[in-house]
């Protein structure tokens, strides 16, 4: 150990202060880090400072038995070499992309007469690949109006002009619905076809305005000589043109050649999209996801991440926007940060397209392990309102009442953020007196915990009061007061609506507000919607057996099963006090029957 550190800090003090690029080696001589420094010694010497806080640089140090260095004459030297290092050698601790997800391109094949279409996969030696694309339905979009336009083949036959010469191939019923050209008979000038093909090509660069100007320049020439018909049919496929042209054109044409870009994270995740806007359209997409292997600042990650992206599609544009200054990325490039206008624009364009991407990966990992969302909830409401621990297992309450009297109260479980409905508990209040919302909350509070707590079973890491702070307190006085518990305590203040506006914690309670699209809000009205519907059944369940015992219980010779099939035939205790003598003998006897109806007639005569 002594040997080693004699052997870097060697390294450290005959380190240049120039700028360049530094490699970290483990013992193995394998390389473990990357980096880029416009002063070499600063920057490397400040890994090995005493105070270094992160935990993960701390344990990349641990790692490190050697240091190469590179001196470069400028710092764009020093940003290319250092992205080639890192495609090299692909160290451990630097950012990791992860790019499982596969995109659409427009694949134009290399035959006679080539096919354009869609596919995920670059198989085809010699084809030309346009894209990728962002979302499918944005390749669908350029091939609907290239079909639309030119008659294009689109079958698999692998066709060669001699075939063709020959008179190998037959026209399908594509041609006969004018679907199709019919290349294969020669039913056009190869000349034609290939012209078609041509401005297939410009559309999908985004050149579709060129496309447009060209066929209003024929139309008005075929309108100029007369010959309507034809004008009529290049008028359609002009507005055809104009309108993909509405759908894809976000800026205007002046904006020619640009890249934007889109940021987003999520713990050690970063999302980084492009968007390549030419002539005014977009003619190419891409979304990554990189992962933090050290404490890397969102700037420099956005560095990488418009380095990896560029280079992926293949852009050399001059000007490119972002969400705010990357690292450096290049000093023959423009940064800029739009703040109105069409730029703007394709900056949220850019955001939204990040954002859907993040939801994506989120949702897909969630299906591949449902237990990784609900510790992502959980994690964002014990940082929200800063719970001690994870709150895996969450208590909530709420009381109920019957005008006063008969309280109850509900109890329900929710376990990794799902309600665990076999825990779910019912309380009837038994020592409170009336109506006291409080004391009853601290009754079935102090049972509950009580039972727990005798039973050896595990206690809650979170309780939730429905009601606001005075439930709160009350929950404290049960818990710690009375039996000693320490567990959180946490309060949901609703509006006038009753429903769940902020959460509140702490003692005396504090206000934390949500976003409602938030998954901690959600969950957290979930919770309170589902103890509400558990203390309300309960309510419903107490009133009907109060109801029927205060009109059918007092009557002598009528128990349970009776009582079940009077209300049975009659559907409820009113329309049986206005029955007939008659019905009442039919349904219980004459007997039975005869004292029943003279009940209820008693009951009318007072």
């Amino acid at each position: 150990m002594a040997a080693k550190q004699e052997h870097i800090a060697s390294i450290l003090q005959r380190l240049p202060e120039q700028p360049g690029v530094y490699q970290y080696l483990n013992k193995e001589g394998t390389v473990i880090y990357v980096g880029k420094a416009k002063n070499l010694k600063r920057r490397v010497s400040s890994y090995f400072n005493k105070d270094v806080a992160s935990l993960k640089t701390r344990q990349l140090v641990a790692h490190i038995a050697d240091i190469k260095y590179v001196v470069v004459g400028s710092e764009q030297d020093a940003f290319l070499l250092e992205n080639n290092l890192i495609k090299q050698y692909q160290p451990h601790y630097n950012i990791l992309l992860k790019d499982g997800k596969s995109y659409p391109y427009i694949c134009i094949t290399k035959e006679a007469y080539p096919r354009i279409f869609k596919t995920r996969q670059k198989e085809r030696r010699g084809a030309e690949y346009f894209g990728p694309y962002s979302f499918s339905n944005a390749a669908d979009t350029v091939l609907e109006l290239i079909h639309q336009l030119y008659p294009l083949r689109t079958c698999n036959t692998p066709m060669t002009q001699e075939g063709v010469d020959k008179g190998k191939y037959k026209v399908c019923l594509k041609y006969h619905i004018k679907k199709c050209c019919g290349i294969c008979e020669q039913r056009i000038p190869t000349a034609e076809y290939d012209a078609y093909i041509q401005s297939a090509k410009k559309i999908i660069r985004g050149d579709a305005h060129e496309i447009s100007r060209q066929l209003m320049d024929r139309m008005q020439e075929l309108a100029a000589d007369y010959r309507y018909e034809e004008a009529e049919k290049v008028k359609q496929q002009y507005l055809l043109v104009e309108k993909f042209r509405s759908k894809t054109v976000v800026t205007n044409t002046t904006i020619s050649n640009l890249d934007v870009f889109g940021y987003e994270e999520q713990k050690d995740l970063a999302y980084i999209s492009m968007l390549h806007v030419h002539n005014g359209s977009i003619v190419q997409g891409r979304t990554l996801e990189f992962k933090h292997r050290l404490d890397e600042s969102r700037e420099e990650v956005l560095a990488y991440g418009i380095t990896s992206l560029r280079e992926l599609l293949g852009s050399n544009t001059k000007e490119i926007l972002v969400p705010f200054i990357p690292d450096f990325v290049g000093e023959d490039i423009r940064i800029n940060i739009a703040g109105s206008g069409d730029r703007k624009k394709l900056l949220e364009l850019a955001a939204q397209n990040v954002r859907q991407y993040k939801a994506d990966r989120l949702k897909q990992a969630d299906k591949l392990n449902p237990d990784q969302r609900a510790i992502r909830i959980l994690t964002e409401l014990q940082k929200t309102i800063g719970l001690p621990i994870l709150p895996m297992t969450i208590d909530a309450f709420d009381n109920s009442s019957i005008q006063g009297t008969s309280a109850v109260s509900a109890c329900v479980v929710f376990k990794k953020a799902k309600p665990s409905k076999g825990d779910y508990k019912r309380f009837e209040v038994k020592e409170v007196v009336g109506q006291d919302d409080y004391a009853t909350m601290r009754e079935v509070v102090r049972r509950r915990y009580q039972r727990m707590i005798d039973n050896g079973e595990e206690l809650p890491n979170l309780i939730i009061a429905d009601g606001g702070i005075g439930q709160m307190h009350a929950i404290r006085e049960a818990v710690e007061d009375q039996l000693g518990l320490h567990i959180p305590i946490a309060g949901l203040k609703k509006d006038d609506k009753h429903r769940t506006q902020t959460l509140l914690y702490g003692f005396p309670p504090m206000e934390f507000g949500m976003s409602v699209t938030s998954e901690t809000f959600r969950l957290l009205t979930h919770i309170q919607d589902e103890v509400h519907r558990f203390a309300i059944s309960y309510h419903k369940k107490k009133r009907s057996k109060l109801q029927i015992s205060s009109e059918l219980d007092d009557i002598q010779g009528v128990g349970t099963v009776t009582k079940q099939k009077i209300l049975q035939h009659f559907g409820s205790v009113k329309r049986a006090g206005s029955a007939e003598k008659q019905e009442w003998i039919d349904l219980l006897g004459n007997k039975r029957g005869s004292m029943v109806y003279e009940y209820f007639q008693s009951k009318i005569s007072r």
